[in-house]
Formats: structure tokens, C-alpha cells, sequence
């Protein structure tokens, strides 16, 4: 790992560029030191709780109902493992790599804010997972987001603790194993360290953030296939004249329109059709892409806002505010751990990346639509001997479909949990776990307009897209020959979709969009 880039983590100030960086792995992190006297006087302030003897939330009593318990001192330490393993409650399939990662940064993050009462070693312990690729073995549901993650984010502490298991290099293993390979020291929890490592909404925050990452990606994509769309119909450029968006207003929608115009700009198809063209104007699926993606792109950017706040935030519970000239120092309990502004903005992401993936279904059903785009039927020739794009469009469909159901907001439920002690929950990590889901999907969708926009490129030859397209059309043929008759198609989805999840187009995009701003 000694060649992996370093990145010196700023608690308070990460930006959503080096939340990426972090996701993509590759990296080696460390916080900066200047954070070291929040830290240490923190934990010298829940020690001198302790060492008065007053009940504190968490740090000397039990937890939730049970908060009435007073707790000896010398059971401090048990109190905080046995927190850990009965709160170890997940199932489901594993969070992935990046995911984990992503989740031991921004808890380490946090805690290093100075508010959460930790020692220094167990924020360096969670790096030191992150740093040596040894992650926590994470199940993705058994979380109601509030009080914060608990559960997921007690298997990823028992990891620390050398319990439970942990994934190498993609094997799994026992956690004492794998940092004992890793030349990790098992660490054993002080008073308020295990409730603090449990509390806050770092695991839908991580999740909503990679369903950002990928809705940028897919945003981007779109409006690159949306453009070459445009091409492949004979549509008309009109639509993204600056002079109707400004009228409206709409920053996004002005933003994206701007993209088309440098995307479609110098295209011999479009210049063919300037003149004599009897087609007055274009379905709304090409007509309104910057209204539509503008909005999404509204949406993204709001999300964003949130997610940027909240990953820098301090989210456990009870929360440790140091003396102020060397008088007092106080725990105070609130409710940060509430997920609510994860859950709406992982709610309001859903919905744009449907949409991305709805109106993108529509392009390619335009596409195989002769009497709509004027190409030949399905987009291959001898229609009727050969399907072409037929059923590739039926599996678009059914994504876009699958989406629309998934896009349902989970934020409006909420089950009382904790006898009741618990009686509004966010449900967001729910909310921001199904986004990655949604984004495979319209990452399909989006490859599949691809294929089919580069198909009808190819039936306007010798005419030629603009030059920006003509280099994407490239990069498809680079990946799927064109569809001259019918054969397995599968693979072909798959080489679109796998380019897509590479990014490559994104860069063409990028410049309009938050983490890249």
C-alpha cells in the first residue's frame, strides 16, 4: 500500500471531490494534526465525567429505556463491548468495498471533530482499516436511521474490537486474523467510545453519496446519449437555443442546454435536414431534454448540498462540548443521529435518477419507431428476418418500470422502535441503500440508448456526427460492432454498460456537476 496517494483528512472541511477520491479508493488517509487538542480535550472531558461519578448518557448508564442504569466504573469497558455485539444485528447481503470505506472515512472524520469524547487511537483505527483494506464485514439492512446507524455500524466496530468478520482482497476471514495479518492491534472500547462509534448516520450518508457519485456519472452519460439521439433522429437543434432558457430561467435547465449545443455543435447530419425538412417539431423526449435533465440536475445539485453538510457533521449522541477557559466542560444529549436530511435528499435522488433513466426509455423507443425517427424498423436491416433493438428496448422498459417502484419515497415511514423510546425514525439508510440499485438499472437503460443512438448514426453515413459525438460513436464501436443482423445481444448490453460504469463520458459533462465543480 506504500504507493498509494496520501490525503490529509481536514475534519469539518472534506469537499465532495475528495469524498469521491475516498469511494475510488487508492488513496492513504490521515487527519490533519491541527485537530489533535479538540480530540484529547474531548476525551479528557468525558474522563472527568467519569471520574466525578455523575450519571452521563452512554458514558455511566445503559442505553435507550435503560438510560436510568447507573453503570460502576470498572464495568465501563464492558459496557461499551456488550453495547457493540448485542447491537451487531444485521443481515443481508454485504455492503461492498467501497461502500465500508467510504463509511470508516467519514466516521473517523467525525469523531475527529472534538465532540464525540474518543481517544486519538481509535480514530487511527479506523483509518488503519481503511489504509490496510481491511473491511469490515458490513450487512446492508438492519438499519431505521435514528439512533443513527446502529446496527451496521456495530459490525463495522466489532471489526475493531477483533470480532466478527472482515474482507481482504475480497475473501472473508475472521476480524482478529485480518488485523493481525494487517499487523492491527485488536482495540478495546473506554467509556463512551463504543456508543460513539455506533451512533450517527455515517452509513447512509456513505450509501447516499455513492448513489451522488453514480447519479453524476449517469446524468452525464445521458446527456451524451441524449445528444447523439438527437443525431441519430434527425432532430433539430433549435430547442437549445440560449434565448429559451434564459427566458425560463432554470439554472439547471440552462446549464444542460449549453452541453447539447457544444455537444451537437458542427454535425453534417444536422446540417443535411436545415432545409426541406417537413417535420415541424420534435417529440419531447429530444425537444425537452434540458427542461427535464435540467431539473434532475437541480435535484443532484441539492442533494449534494446535503450530503457535503453532512458528511462533515458530528452526528452521535450524547455530544462532548470541552471547557471554554479552562472552566466546565459539559455532555449534552440531543438528536443528531436523526437521519432526516440523508433520507430526504437520498429520496429526492431516487427521483431524478429515474427520471434520467425514464426519458432515456423513451429515446430508444423513438429510436426503433420508423415512422417516428426514420430509420429503418428496429434499427436493423431486413426488419422481420432480424428483431434488431426490439427486445433490448422491452428490457429497458422493464428497468424503467422497476424504477418508477423503487423511486417511492421511504422517508414518509417511520416504525417506533426502542419501546418507544425511538418513536420517529428516517429510514434513510433504506432510502440510500436502493439508490445504487436504481442506478444499475439506469445505467442499462442509458447504455442500451447508446447502442441504439450509435446504430442510427451509422445508417446516415457518409454524413457524420458533430466531432465531439463522432469521437463517443468511436468509443462504442470500439466496444460493439454495429448490429448488422441478429445475434446474441446480451453481450452487447453488457459491453455498453460496462463502459458506462468506467465513466469515461463523464468528463464531457462534468463541469456542471457538484463533485466536479
Amino acid at each position: 500500500m506504500d504507493n498509494q496517494a496520501p490525503m490529509q483528512i481536514k475534519p469539518g472541511a472534506l469537499i465532495l471531490a475528495d469524498i469521491r477520491r475516498i469511494a475510488g479508493g487508492g488513496i492513504q488517509l490521515s487527519i490533519d494534526p491541527a485537530s489533535d487538542a479538540a480530540i484529547l480535550a474531548s476525551a479528557a472531558t468525558v474522563h472527568a465525567v467519569v471520574a466525578q461519578g455523575a450519571p452521563a448518557y452512554g458514558i455511566n448508564t445503559g442505553f435507550g429505556k435503560l438510560a436510568k442504569t447507573h453503570i460502576p466504573d470498572a464495568q465501563l469497558e464492558q459496557l461499551q463491548a456488550n453495547l457493540v455485539r448485542s447491537h451487531a444485528v444485521g443481515i443481508g447481503a454485504l455492503l461492498d468495498d467501497a461502500t465500508v470505506g467510504l463509511i470508516l472515512a467519514l466516521k473517523a472524520a467525525s469523531l475527529a471533530r472534538g465532540f464525540s469524547g474518543v481517544r486519538p487511537l481509535v480514530i487511527e483505527a479506523l483509518l488503519a482499516l481503511y489504509n490496510a483494506g481491511v473491511y469490515p464485514c458490513i450487512p446492508s439492512k438492519g438499519s431505521v436511521g435514528a439512533s443513527g446507524d446502529l446496527a451496521p455500524l456495530a459490525h463495522m466496530t466489532l471489526a475493531l474490537m477483533g470480532e466478527g468478520e472482515v474482507r481482504v482482497g475480497g475473501k472473508l476471514m475472521q476480524a482478529r486474523e485480518g488485523l493481525a495479518n494487517a499487523g492491527l492491534q485488536v482495540l478495546t472500547l473506554a467509556a463512551k467510545e463504543g456508543l460513539a462509534l455506533l451512533n450517527g448516520t455515517q452509513v447512509s450518508t456513505a450509501l447516499a453519496l455513492r448513489g451522488l457519485f453514480e447519479a453524476e456519472d449517469l446524468f452525464a452519460a445521458a446527456v451524451v446519449s441524449g445528444a447523439l439521439s438527437v443525431d441519430a433522429a434527425r432532430g433539430s437543434d433549435a430547442p437549445f437555443d440560449p434565448r429559451i432558457h434564459a427566458v425560463r430561467g432554470q439554472p439547471g435547465q440552462i446549464d444542460v442546454a449549453a452541453k447539447y449545443r457544444k455537444l451537437l455543435g458542427g454535425s453534417e447530419i444536422r446540417r443535411s435536414h436545415l432545409v426541406n425538412d417537413d417535420r415541424v417539431q420534435d417529440p419531447y423526449s429530444l425537444r425537452c431534454q434540458p427542461q427535464v435533465m435540467g431539473a434532475c440536475l437541480d435535484l443532484i445539485r441539492n442533494v449534494a448540498a446535503t450530503l457535503a453538510i453532512e458528511a462533515n457533521a458530528v452526528t452521535d449522541n450524547p455530544l462532548v462540548f470541552t471547557p471554554e477557559n479552562g472552566v466546565g466542560g459539559e455532555v449534552l444529549s440531543g438528536g443528531n443521529f436523526h437521519a432526516e436530511p440523508v433520507a430526504l435528499a437520498a429520496d429526492t435522488l431516487a427521483l431524478a435518477i429515474a427520471e434520467i433513466g425514464a426519458l432515456s426509455e423513451r429515446r430508444i423507443a423513438l429510436l426503433i419507431d420508423a415512422t417516428l425517427s426514420g430509420l429503418p424498423p428496429f434499427l436493423v436491416r431486413e426488419p422481420g428476418l432480424n428483431s434488431g433493438f426490439m427486445m433490448a428496448h422491452v428490457t429497458a422498459a422493464a428497468l424503467a418500470s422497476e424504477n418508477k417502484s423503487l423511486a417511492h419515497p421511504a422517508s414518509v415511514d417511520s416504525l417506533p422502535t426502542s419501546a418507544n423510546q425511538e418513536d420517529h425514525v428516517s429510514m434513510a439508510t433504506f432510502a440510500a441503500r436502493r439508490l445504487l440499485e436504481m442506478a444499475a438499472n439506469t445505467r442499462c437503460i442509458v447504455g442500451i440508448e447508446l447502442l441504439a443512438a450509435a446504430q442510427g448514426i451509422d445508417f446516415h453515413a457518409p454524413l457524420a456526427t458533430s466531432p465531439g459525438l463522432q469521437n463517443v460513436h468511436a468509443l462504442v464501436r470500439g466496444r460493439v460492432p454495429f448490429y448488422a443482423e441478429d445475434r446474441y445481444f446480451a453481450p452487447d448490453i453488457a459491453a455498453a454498460t460496462q463502459f458506462l460504469e468506467e465513466g469515461k463520458l463523464t468528463a464531457m459533462v462534468g463541469s456542471i456537476l457538484p463533485s466536479f465543480a
